[in-house]
């Protein structure tokens, strides 16, 4: 049994072939996904999807690199995230990727998007989920400073599509956070990646597809879907000598314990 913890089925690619996904879904044993929220304008398109499916659950919150959106506000994230089957804050962090012609300094609006996000987080008691890219000390700075260490009263998350190193897992996981793969981990170049993935504990691995983005080998290239997340199994179980069931087991359990809203059972599945 498997869980995709990240995915877009909202996007066009995907929502316009969802019943043939679900029905991959089901042929490869993933009973479960959850739907990540980017943008305030496209929340509602996620939240229709999550309701009509017993087995998708979603977030609420808007990327860090998007900026030409409507900026959230805490109380729009406070009424978003009590809505039924919404399990966690995000995405949200940092991205410092695309700067552009921009430096750090412009970015503040960045980084008080993010600290609106922790907050409706940790008020909620909703985990969040982080995006960092090239942007790592800030996040983990912030997260700091907000209060986020692991102890009673943090929203705890998980650092979704892991690409940092072993430093940077390091400090997320010391302050109470998981970390998730995605199809990354199995590209030829990774080595680096799958040696942070055997540092990282079993107990605290997630996987993802992040679609319709990053189709693991073999299917690289191709639009990803919530159907491919046990090739990143596979591969994770590889690394940490287990089978690929084990491992899948393991992340769904994972998954369970941080998304907390996320019910044990379910009436039926895809």
């Amino acid at each position: 049994m498997f869980i995709d913890s990240h995915c877009h089925l909202n996007f066009p690619e995907l929502q316009a072939r969802l019943s043939d996904i679900r029905q991959d879904m089901q042929a490869a044993q993933v009973s479960r996904a959850l739907l990540i929220s980017t943008r305030l304008e496209t929340f509602e398109d996620v939240y229709s999807i999550t309701m009509a499916h017993d087995n998708f659950w979603c977030t609420a919150g808007v990327h860090p690199d998007e900026d030409q959106v409507q900026e959230p506000t805490l109380d729009d994230l406070l009424r978003l995230g009590q809505r039924d089957k919404v399990v966690g804050i995000g995405e949200t962090g940092l991205d410092y990727y695309r700067l552009g012609e921009r430096s750090v300094a412009d970015m503040e609006w960045q980084r008080q998007r993010f600290r609106r996000h922790i907050r409706a987080g940790r008020s909620l008691g909703l985990p969040l989920v982080i995006h960092t890219r090239a942007a790592s000390a800030d996040t983990l700075a912030i997260l700091k400073e907000e209060g986020e260490d692991g102890s009673t009263g943090s929203a705890g998350g998980v650092f979704h599509c892991f690409t940092e190193t072993a430093e940077v897992a390091r400090a997320a996981l010391d302050l109470g956070f998981y970390i998730s793969f995605s199809g990354i981990v199995t590209f030829k170049n990774a080595q680096d990646l799958r040696d942070v993935a055997n540092f990282v504990p079993m107990d605290r691995i997630l996987i993802e597809t992040d679609s319709p983005y990053l189709a693991p080998a073999p299917h690289r290239g191709k639009t990803n879907d919530p159907s491919l997340v046990p090739w990143v199994a596979k591969q994770l179980a590889e690394i940490k000598g287990v089978s690929q069931q084990e491992m899948g087991q393991r992340a769904f359990e994972n998954t369970q314990t941080l998304f907390q809203k996320l019910p044990a059972h379910i009436k039926s599945s895809v």
